[in-house]
């Protein structure tokens, strides 16, 4: 059988719906939907950039706490409240990810586990 390791960051949800951050299982590593939250502190209150960038921050960290890089990331999903600031996440994303290049979606949703989120990002990485 495959080895399955999770990692949890402690945000509050996941234990109320019972997941984790990110999953490895074999050389595959994917990371849950990121919202732009630190200490139970929400990063970069109404502004979508600075949202983007602390989500991709925590993405980051999370593949590498599972033996990863970012440059294993191939895929990241952004979730945005308005479609209308897609430069903005773009412009953190381009930041982060100009070499690595991973294939990605962003797609306008009607609303986030909270209002104050603007943003969710998910990945996925192979090793």
């Amino acid at each position: 059988m495959t080895k399955r390791t999770n990692y949890q960051t402690g945000a509050k949800w996941e234990s109320i719906v019972g997941y984790s951050r990110a999953v490895r299982i074999g050389n595959i590593i994917e990371v849950s939907g990121t919202v732009a939250i630190e200490n139970g502190q929400i990063i970069g209150q109404n502004d979508p950039y600075l949202q983007s960038k602390k989500i991709i921050e925590i993405l980051i960290r999370s593949v590498e706490q599972l033996g990863g890089t970012k440059e294993d990331i191939i895929r990241t999903r952004c979730y945005v409240t308005n479609i209308d600031q897609w430069e903005d996440v773009g412009r953190a994303h381009v930041e982060a990810f100009s070499k690595v290049m991973p294939a990605t979606s962003m797609v306008e949703v009607s609303g986030l586990i909270s209002p104050e989120f603007l943003v969710e990002i998910e990945a996925t990485a192979i090793l």
